[in-house]
């Protein structure tokens, strides 16, 4: 009780203008739609901006808020239980064990409900992408049309990208939650490709609000045909890039705090693309010792 008072007196002090920012973190299952806007928040050049925030398009009924309640304490009960089982919800023991997990599997559309797909119509672009299972529900197809020409608004000069990411985690009250595979040392994929290449993109949190943008990277080739192929990536081998553009200041991926996972193709070929995904794993290879496997430049190097 006293929280909620400090936090409403709060937001009375800083104006009405202000009250959402302050009671989002425990109003923000309510607001659907600026939870969607973490994926996307490009606004085309030469388009209007909004002109009220989502926040008060939100319907903030009594009965909801109950709801909601109910909804996201159940959730806490959920996480505080398996934290206090160990990392995971599993006992130390079996953490420390454990050789392999699979983390995204693709069973049902509540499994692809994970997933979101996106392509350069974002920017004005003309290549369509969609998501779907495979044949008896055994996997994910992911395909579509990539088309390379370039929106005329003037500012654009690249165009011809889809990719597939999954939803970062929701914690509790719309807290912010990672993956931690600081257990394993490579991803595990099964997947069975056209031929075409695919960038694998790691997306971990970042300390300082201008590294939003940073991505780890790393090339996924497939070989088409009607096999599968199991591909395994370790994640030293992930670069570090931002906006597409290659870093030189390279460090490892900070595996405690991986935010979400993807994958983008943007070969510049005009024409159909197809990929299916059985499921994507870990693994700890005990055979693979290297930490990093791009040099790493000292910032301000002893002279």
């Amino acid at each position: 009780m006293a929280l909620t008072v400090t936090l409403l007196s709060g937001a009375y002090v800083r104006g009405r203008c202000c009250r959402h920012q302050v009671l989002h973190p425990l109003l923000g299952p309510l607001f659907g739609n600026s939870v969607s806007k973490l994926y996307s928040s490009y606004r085309r050049p030469g388009s209007q901006p909004e002109k009220k925030p989502s926040w008060q398009n939100t319907d903030l009924s009594f009965k909801k808020s109950i709801d909601v309640l109910k909804t996201q304490l159940s959730m806490l009960k959920k996480e505080t239980k398996d934290y206090l089982t160990g990392p995971g919800g599993h006992p130390l023991s079996q953490y420390l064990l454990e050789q392999t997990k699979v983390v995204w599997e693709f069973r049902s559309q509540e499994d692809l409900n994970k997933w979101v797909v996106s392509s350069d119509v974002e920017i004005g672009g003309k290549s369509e992408v969609y998501l779907t299972l495979g044949r008896n529900n055994q996997a994910a197809l992911l395909y579509g049309t990539l088309n390379t020409e370039v929106p005329r608004d003037g500012e654009t000069k690249y165009s011809g990208y889809c990719s597939m990411r999954a939803k970062p985690l929701v914690g509790s009250f719309a807290r912010k939650k990672y993956y931690d595979w600081s257990n394993f040392n490579s991803l595990f994929l099964r997947v069975r490709g056209d031929g075409r290449p695919w960038m694998v993109n790691i997306y971990t949190d970042p300390y300082f609000s201008h590294q939003k943008d940073d991505l780890y990277n790393y090339f996924m080739f497939t070989r088409g045909g009607p096999y599968w192929e199991e591909i395994k990536i370790p994640f030293s081998k992930f670069f570090l890039s931002s906006r597409g553009r290659v870093q030189d200041d390279q460090h490892p991926i900070w595996l405690d705090k991986v935010s979400t996972l993807g994958f983008t193709i943007g070969d510049k070929v005009d024409g159909p693309f197809q990929l299916e995904i059985d499921f994507i794993g870990l693994l700890n290879d005990r055979a693979h010792t290297e930490e990093f496997a791009y040099e790493k430049y000292e910032r301000n190097p002893r002279v």
